[in-house]
């Protein structure tokens, strides 16, 4: 297996902040019911003209800044994302574009708010082929495909871009182990239903909200704790590590109250559980990158500290990676 090294991270919010007040207004909550069902208290949404590549390509020059690359260095570009550009071509090409990244290989993936392990992981095996640098980054604007008055969904999500750079070889933190899972059998838990070729968003479409993010929030709820706990226990038995060796747990922003739950079944004593979503809330594939952007920043790690990441959501799926600092 590649020796895969973490040489930078970046991320990029949206200037505009969105307290609960403003956008609970049309669900017809307001701050204190929004802090005590999330934890979350602002976002950031796009301005408008902006898109997920715009985010993106912040998020990957902070990130190769951070690891002291150009972007004429990449091997390879993976962008994950559930909200596109375009249908076609991919994102990543209108980040390659805008970075100068001429010599990489570019492409999206689409694994929703566990999207940011996935892409860890494929750039992981480009690497062992290509050798080089990989940028990979995660981001999502969410705000454009939220119904506005639907209070279990438009309270939760924000937009933003988290990027990591990685090399093939070298010095600095290891991905020492990574490991992915999909659950297809629940995959209506969370959907945006129209806009594919299963349903094209034609006049009957848009006028039933088929363009629209929806989510089942008890039947999330209920996976992340039937699953999570059991994976991570054999994720961290086949990356040879016990749950007393890690310092540092960086999950998936989906929701306060339900990560200070996941926090406690998962029995990671020693772990500091990292969170941004009281500032930005839910930010899909991009939360674990931004997550880790920050907690680097803030200096929270030391040589030799484990920090799992976990990624989860739509799909239904989950992504673990542990990191070896």
């Amino acid at each position: 297996m590649t020796d895969v090294r973490i040489l930078g991270t970046g991320a990029y919010l949206p200037e505009r902040a969105v307290s609960n007040d403003e956008v609970g207004a049309a669900a017809g909550v307001d701050d204190a019911w929004v802090v005590g069902k999330t934890g979350i208290r602002s976002r950031r949404w796009a301005a408008d003209g902006q898109a997920t590549s715009d985010l993106a390509v912040a998020a990957g020059r902070a990130a190769l800044e951070s690891a002291g690359l150009t972007a004429g260095q990449l091997s390879v570009i993976v962008v994950a994302t559930s909200t596109p550009d375009r249908p076609q071509p991919p994102t990543a090409a209108y980040v390659q574009r805008a970075l100068g990244a001429d010599g990489a290989a570019v492409f999206d993936l689409n694994a929703v708010c566990s999207g940011g392990i996935f892409a860890l992981c494929a750039a992981e095996g480009v690497l062992a082929r290509r050798g080089g640098h990989a940028l990979v980054i995660g981001a999502d604007l969410y705000s454009r495909i939220l119904n506005r008055a639907d209070r279990r969904t438009v309270v939760l999500f924000g937009d933003g871009a988290g990027a990591i750079v990685l090399a093939a070889e070298g010095g600095g933190p290891r991905i020492r182990h990574l490991e992915l899972q999909s659950f297809g059998e629940v995959a209506e838990l969370i959907e945006v239903p129209g806009g594919g070729s299963r349903l094209p968003l034609d006049e009957e479409a848009l006028a039933a909200g088929a363009q629209f993010f929806t989510m089942d929030g008890r039947g999330v709820r209920r996976f992340v704790s039937d699953h999570l706990p059991r994976l991570v226990k054999q994720f961290l038995h086949e990356a040879g590590a016990v749950p007393d060796d890690i310092r540092h747990f960086v999950p998936h922003q989906a929701n306060g109250v339900m990560l200070d739950a996941l926090h406690a079944e998962l029995a990671l004593p020693n772990a500091t559980m990292h969170t941004t979503l009281r500032e930005y809330a839910n930010t899909g594939s991009a939360s674990v990158l931004i997550t880790l952007d920050a907690a680097r920043r803030e200096g929270a790690f030391r040589p030799g500290d484990l920090i799992l990441l976990a990624g989860f959501g739509g799909g239904m799926a989950a992504g673990l990676a542990l990191v070896e600092w």
